[in-house]
């Protein structure tokens, strides 16, 4: 009998290989029986877990969304009393994981955001905004002149550039993951600085 505990593994691999599978080859460019194939299920096993590819979408692009807000809320939370260079470098970080470890992700945001009813895609930008004044908060604070607005300017620019990785090649064609890693931190501490010298 199935646990509680393999559903969830369960439908952590399904959303996995349906995030891969639709980032290479666009959402209506998968059918279910793929997915379910590429889990070692029936494309109809699948609708146990979820009632359809629209649902594994919402949760994949709102799920997403989700857990970079819960992250950057418990490294906050994590960095009391810690300098705010500390806590920019430990967002900076959190989301370069996210940007190499989740690329597909990526691309199914930029490409398919728009496919989500209205009512999760709603809720897709309202995490994105919490996500993003979090970060001005934090900018600000590194840098006390940085007006509120070239603030979130920054911020959004910095994503563009740490969401970037798709376009770096296959996984295996990159310098390693540490490297990779540390090129991207200093880019964008140096756009941050950039921006905060141009006030």
């Amino acid at each position: 009998m199935a646990t509680r505990t393999d559903a969830a593994t369960r439908r952590e691999q399904i959303l996995r290989e349906a995030a891969r599978l639709f980032a290479e080859r666009g959402f209506h460019g998968v059918g279910v029986d793929e997915i379910g194939a590429a889990v070692g299920i029936s494309g109809p096993g699948l609708y146990r877990h979820f009632p359809g590819k629209d649902a594994m979408l919402a949760e994949l692009l709102v799920g997403i969304s989700g857990r970079l807000l819960t992250g950057a809320k418990r490294r906050l939370a994590e960095a009391d009393g810690v300098p705010s260079e500390a806590v920019l470098d430990s967002l900076v970080e959190g989301h370069i994981d996210f940007a190499l470890d989740d690329r597909p992700l990526i691309t199914l945001h930029d490409r398919e955001l728009d496919r989500l009813r209205d009512s999760d895609r709603k809720l897709v930008r309202q995490l994105q905004r919490q996500y993003v004044e979090l970060w001005v908060e934090v900018l600000r604070a590194v840098y006390p002149g940085l007006a509120e607005p070239a603030a979130r300017s920054a911020v959004h620019s910095v994503f563009g550039l740490l969401n970037s990785t798709p376009h770096l090649g296959r996984p295996g064609s990159l310098p390693g993951r540490a490297t990779t890693a540390g090129l991207l931190h200093r880019m964008a501490r140096g756009a941050f600085a950039a921006a905060a010298a141009g006030e």
